[in-house]
Formats: structure tokens, C-alpha cells, sequence
């Protein structure tokens, strides 16, 4: 953790906390991951990231939670939230994100009542709290795959504090790509794309969206299908192609090819969102353990990041700009 945060600190990011960064320190604590070394490693994070000049942007992702068939587990869920919303307060942030659960559905159920009362009862127990709510629609998800879906779901939640989670790579990843077809794309992939992208400009509510992910993936030479060297029986692949696969915006030289730029024009420039934007990486690059992992994917990050404020120019001339990359004192990658 100390060797990550340095690297974001060098490279001016603030973060996104995973739950399993947090769960890992808590397991080394005496007594293992108790709710109390819980809390004790949400402390330790926070005086690490205070050291560093390091914002905690969320905690997530809280899994699997909504439309739990066994209420006797969902009442389970809501006691770990109360966890959860602790440790938000201690992290100093107050976004807990919410990915749309992917569970078969023998445990999770598709009533799209059950589904929205589960919400609205995590929304009101955060409320008081200050904790704001960002739901994804996961591209492989059971009953929410798209982003249409989770908007609909927001809508139906109606409370101030539950809002979007867009994230290009689960939006492209459904409406665009299909890593296990012959040519990676869905049929008809433009013009799918381009309506998905029309619809979302022209219904979505930009003060819905609590924090935007920005990541591409990668062309695979193979269709991701049994035997290519991704696939995992029973997994979704387009979950596979997530885990191993993703870029960085404009990583074009990598192989990104999900149409990004058009998905970020439209929540950027179109809906003019001005919050915080992250990216969530996953790649098998990440499995590395050399000392230089950590430093090489944040420089990526930031060359990234420069392409984003120049693509869709995001600085004018009378804002600060950012020092050259690796400068210890860049201003955070948020608009």
C-alpha cells in the first residue's frame, strides 16, 4: 500500500480505495480482519494518504448486495454497511460505490421492487451520514448490464444521495464489444453505440452522476472463448476480458479500441459533468510483482490523464496547468 500510494502521490492522483486494499492490512492485524482492525486499517490508510496529500475519492465496491433472495443474508448485508459507512467516515470520503450484482439468479432475484427497496434502504441509512451512493452497471451483471438499466434504477430509487457510476469500459462493453465473437463487437456495434450514446445525452441528469471511470480494453487476437488462455469456466467473458484486459484512455498503441472518445464527449463536453474522473484498472500487467509495477501504471495513468484535459480541453488558459509528469507537486486528476 505505502509503495502504490507514493507512486499516486508522485503523479498527483488522488484514489479510489478498493475494499480489499483495506481487508488485506485488517487480515495482518492481530485478531485478523475483526470490524475493529477493519477500522484500525481505515485509520492507518487514512493517516497514509494524509502524509501524502492523498484524497480518498470512495470506497468500494460494496458486491452482490441488492435483491438477495435470503432476506436473512441481506439483513447480514445491511450490518456490513454500517461497517462500511464507519469506515467511509474515517477514510474521510463519502462515496460508497455499488456494483450491479452478477450472482445467478437462484440468489439473486430480478424484481425490480425488491431491487429498488434495497437501495433506498442503504440510500436512508447513509443519508444521515453524508454518504452518497454510486451505482454501476457491470457489464456482465444479472439483472443490470447497461447503463440505461442502472439509470432506471436510480430514477426509481429517488433519493438525493443515489446517483451513477458511468464507466466507459462496462458502457462500451456491453453496447460495443463482445470479446467472445468473431470480430469483438456486438452486431451492429456503431449504431448501437451511437443510440446508446444519444439516449444517454439526452436523458440522463448530469447531477445524477456521483463520479465518472474512464478505461478502453484491448483488441484480443482470439475470440475469449474455451481455450484462449483468459477464459474461466462459468465466468462471463466479458468479466475475463475486464480482469485481463483493460487500458488506459488513448492507449490506442496497446490495442484499445472501444469508441471512448465518443463516450466521454457526451458525459464531458454534451452533459457537461464536472466531477471527479478515475480509472479503475484491471490488467494482468497488474499480477506483476516487480518493484516497478506500481510506478509504471501511474505514469500510464497520467500520460492518460494529459490526453483527456487535451482532447476535450479541459483546462482554459487562466487554470493552472499541470506540471510536467512525475512533478511532486501536480494538482489532482479531478475536473
Amino acid at each position: 500500500m505505502p509503495e502504490k500510494l507514493d507512486q499516486a502521490a508522485r503523479y498527483g492522483f488522488d484514489i479510489e480505495l478498493f475494499y480489499e486494499d483495506l481487508y488485506y492490512i485488517a487480515k495482518s492485524l492481530p485478531g485478523g480482519p475483526i470490524p475493529e482492525n477493519q477500522l484500525a486499517a481505515a485509520h492507518l490508510i487514512r493517516s497514509m494518504c494524509d502524509e501524502r496529500g492523498i484524497a480518498i475519492v470512495c470506497l468500494q465496491p460494496f458486491m452482490h448486495y441488492e435483491g438477495l433472495r435470503d432476506r436473512r443474508k441481506h439483513a447480514e448485508r445491511i450490518e456490513e454497511m454500517k461497517l462500511w459507512i464507519e469506515m467511509a467516515k474515517v477514510l474521510d470520503t463519502h462515496i460508497i460505490s455499488i456494483p450491479s450484482t452478477f450472482l445467478s439468479s437462484e440468489k439473486m432475484s430480478g424484481d425490480l421492487d425488491l431491487i429498488t427497496e434495497d437501495l433506498r434502504e442503504v440510500a436512508d441509512l447513509g443519508a444521515p451520514e453524508g454518504i452518497q451512493f454510486a451505482y454501476e452497471s457491470l457489464a456482465w451483471g444479472t439483472y443490470s448490464d447497461t447503463w440505461e438499466q442502472s439509470w432506471r434504477i436510480v430514477q426509481l430509487v429517488d433519493r438525493p444521495n443515489f446517483g451513477l457510476c458511468l464507466d466507459t469500459y462496462n458502457m462500451a462493453g456491453r453496447c460495443y464489444a463482445d470479446p467472445a465473437s468473431p470480430d469483438r463487437r456486438v452486431p451492429n456495434a456503431e449504431a448501437e453505440t451511437k443510440a446508446s450514446i444519444e439516449r444517454l445525452v439526452n436523458t440522463v441528469d448530469p447531477s445524477k452522476i456521483v463520479y465518472v471511470q474512464v478505461v478502453d480494453a484491448e483488441y484480443l487476437a482470439d475470440p475469449l472463448i474455451e481455450g484462449h488462455k483468459y477464459h474461466v469456466e462459468g465466468q462471463p467473458a466479458r468479466m475475463s476480458w475486464s480482469r485481463n484486459c483493460r487500458l488506459f484512455y488513448g492507449e490506442q498503441d496497446r490495442g484499445a479500441y472501444l469508441p471512448i472518445h465518443a463516450i466521454l464527449k457526451a458525459i464531458l463536453v454534451d452533459l457537461k459533468f464536472d466531477g471527479w474522473v478515475s480509472a479503475e484498472m484491471f490488467n494482468i500487467s497488474l499480477a506483476d510483482w516487480r518493484p516497478s509495477v506500481p510506478e509504471q501504471h501511474a505514469h500510464r495513468a497520467a500520460v492518460s490523464w494529459e490526453k483527456i484535459v487535451s482532447d476535450f480541453n479541459l483546462a482554459s488558459p487562466t487554470e493552472r496547468t499541470r506540471p510536467a509528469i512525475g512533478a511532486t507537486t501536480a494538482p489532482r486528476a479531478q475536473l
